[in-house]
């Protein structure tokens, strides 16, 4: 039976290329029946990454079923993965986001669990002497999903690690890093044609904090007034979404890539005493910068209160 590859819902570019890179060396070098799928409508810049590499868009499930052998890549989270994935028969976990809990497997398994910022990376060390063997599309993809997730190496997430690996990929495939860079962000920050409830769903995890649930929702961009331009009508969907996710409240954090520095939507009390608590923040009006802030693994997530 074919083995499934397969990220989080909402995939961006490493769950997306991920997915398409371990299939192939389980494909090709480990012998083994393997299919990448994806959990939902890759993002813009993941769209673009597998048009710049001329790769076929894989295929997106709504369900996997019941003891259909999968490798999960890039989450750990019961609640970003099929309901039934319990069911599954998990052959192994990639993973650099933190242990969630919930996951029960039908015997041992292979986890590998890195503090690395992406997914890729890790993959390119378990390869070992075998990612010798990568052909140019597989080094891109791999490439394209490190700079995402390290945002070009700005994210406090980057690992020495990372950076060496992705200047190594750019060096063989002859790319310059600033501009190849520069075309996935600007992908990325394409955002026009999706509707709000879309935008807050994109790049979204769902996450606990003292009893209330909510959707985080990070859009990292190089043009963050196209997305500010739009706040209160986001705000206004905020509510829609989150009754229709059986959440309490969205968060949404636009990234300035370039600036180096997050705005908060504040569209209630909740929020704006979330803002303060978790951040130090002054929420004065419907929006918070926060400087410095790029990474929702390492700067939202562990730090939000109530």
């Amino acid at each position: 039976m074919t083995t499934k590859v397969f990220g989080h819902k909402a995939p961006d570019t490493d769950s997306t290329g991920s997915p398409i890179i371990w299939a192939w060396y389980l494909n090709e070098v480990r012998g083994t029946p393997a299919e990448a799928v994806l959990l939902g409508e890759p993002n813009t810049e993941a769209a673009f990454v597998l048009t710049r590499w001329d790769l076929p868009k894989p295929a997106i499930v709504d369900a996997i079923d019941d003891g259909t052998p999968v490798v999960i890549v890039d989450t750990n989270n019961p609640a970003e993965l099929p309901a039934n994935v319990n069911a599954l028969d998990i052959q192994a976990i990639i993973d650099h986001h933190k242990l969630v809990g919930g996951l029960e497997t039908k015997g041992p398994i292979d986890i590998t669990v890195r503090p690395l910022a992406c997914t890729a990376t890790i993959m390119h060390d378990l390869m070992g002497a075998d990612a010798a063997k990568m052909p140019d599309w597989v080094k891109g993809t791999m490439l394209s999903c490190i700079l995402s997730d390290t945002l070009e190496f700005r994210s406090p997430t980057t690992t020495p690690t990372d950076k060496a690996l992705a200047e190594t990929l750019a060096g063989e495939l002859g790319l310059s890093i600033p501009d190849y860079a520069a075309e996935m962000f600007a992908a990325k920050s394409d955002v026009s044609a999706f509707s709000d409830a879309e935008l807050l769903r994109m790049d979204s995890k769902e996450y606990e904090v003292a009893g209330t649930r909510f959707r985080v929702s990070v859009l990292e961009t190089t043009a963050p007034k196209v997305v500010l331009d739009r706040k209160d009508s986001l705000m206004t969907s905020m509510a829609d979404v989150a009754a229709e996710d059986g959440v309490d409240q969205v968060l949404l954090f636009v990234v300035d890539i370039l600036n180096e520095e997050a705005t908060l939507l504040v569209p209630n009390d909740l929020v704006r005493t979330l803002a303060e608590k978790s951040f130090g923040a002054t929420a004065t009006g419907d929006t918070v910068v926060l400087p410095g802030v790029m990474s929702r693994k390492k700067q939202i997530i562990p730090v939000l209160a109530l």
